[in-house]
C-alpha cells in the first residue's frame, strides 16, 4: 500500500487507515455508480473518500508503472489549486493498493465540502434566483482558472461548487484527475466552455462577460464558443445513441 498525507492531517493517519480498510462496510454513501464516494466523521470534520473503479487490464499496467492513478493526481492537484489561489476542498490523502504487476484500487480524501448548488442547476433551471449574476460570475471564475495557466479537462456541469456567501460567490472544483497547467490560447479558453451545457441564451451571456474580460469581440467569442459547444453535443448525443443501440441488442 502507498499513501500520501497532507502534513495538517498526518495526526489522523490511523483514523484515516480505518476509514479505509472499512470503506465497503460503513460510511455514508453519497455517490454508488463507477466511482464511489462516502463520509465520514473525523471529530468535528466530515471527510469525503473517493474509490475509483478499478481500472482495465491495460490501465492496470499504466497505473502500476508509468502514470500517476487518479487518486495521487486529484490529491497533487488540489494542493496545486490551493497555492494559486483558487477554491478546493481540502486535500487529506491518497491511497494505492497495488499488486506486483497490477494496479489494483486507489483512494483519495478530502475534507467534505457544503454548497448550494453546481452549473447544472443554472443549465436546468432558467428561473434560479440570480441566474444571469451567477452565469457571470462563474465566466470570471473561469477566466481566472485560464489567466492562472489551470485547463480544467472535465469543466461540466457537476464539477465546480458554488457557494452563495455575503460578499458574492465562491467556487470550488472537484473531480480533478484532469488538468493541465500551461499557458492558454484563446481557442483552448474558449474551448473549455464546451461540456457546461446546451442552452444557447446561457452560452450567450457567458461569450458577453467573456468578451468584456478579454477585450475581444462578443461576435467573435460567441461564434467560437457556440461552435464548440454544439460539437461537444452532437459528438456526445452520438456516443449516447450507439449506447443505447448496444443495449437494446444485448437485451
Amino acid at each position: 500500500m502507498k499513501k500520501v498525507f497532507h502534513k495538517s492531517y498526518k495526526d489522523f493517519e490511523t483514523e484515516i487507515d480505518g476509514f479505509i480498510e472499512s470503506f465497503g462496510t460503513s460510511g455514508e454513501s453519497i455517490k454508488d455508480k463507477r466511482n464511489k464516494l462516502k463520509l465520514f466523521n473525523l471529530n468535528d470534520v466530515v471527510v469525503n473518500i473517493k474509490s475509483f473503479k478499478v481500472p482495465n487490464l491495460l490501465n492496470k499496467i499504466g497505473y502500476n508503472f508509468f502514470r500517476k492513478s487518479k487518486a495521487q493526481r486529484s490529491f497533487e492537484y488540489a494542493n496545486k489549486l490551493l497555492e494559486l489561489g483558487i477554491g478546493s476542498p481540502q486535500p487529506i490523502a491518497f491511497y494505492e493498493f497495488p499488486s506486483v504487476f497490477f494496479f489494483k484500487s486507489s483512494y483519495y480524501v478530502s475534507e467534505h465540502q457544503k454548497y448550494d448548488l453546481t452549473f447544472r442547476e443554472l443549465s436546468h433551471n432558467a428561473d434560479y434566483p440570480n441566474h444571469e449574476n451567477l452565469l457571470r460570475a462563474f465566466t470570471r471564475f473561469t477566466h481566472e482558472l485560464h489567466e492562472k495557466e489551470v485547463l480544467f479537462l472535465d469543466h461540466s456541469p457537476g464539477n465546480t461548487l458554488i457557494s452563495i456567501t455575503s460578499d458574492g460567490y465562491d467556487f470550488s472544483l472537484v473531480d480533478l484527475n484532469r488538468m493541465i497547467f500551461k499557458p492558454l490560447s484563446f481557442n483552448e479558453r474558449i474551448k473549455n466552455f464546451e461540456r457546461l451545457t446546451p442552452h444557447k441564451h446561457i452560452v450567450e451571456i457567458m461569450s458577453d462577460e467573456y468578451a468584456k474580460i478579454s477585450g475581444k469581440s462578443f461576435d467573435h467569442v460567441f461564434t467560437q464558443m457556440w461552435k464548440a459547444t454544439q460539437e461537444f453535443q452532437y459528438k456526445f448525443n452520438r456516443k449516447k445513441r450507439l449506447k443505447n443501440k448496444l443495449k437494446f441488442w444485448k437485451n
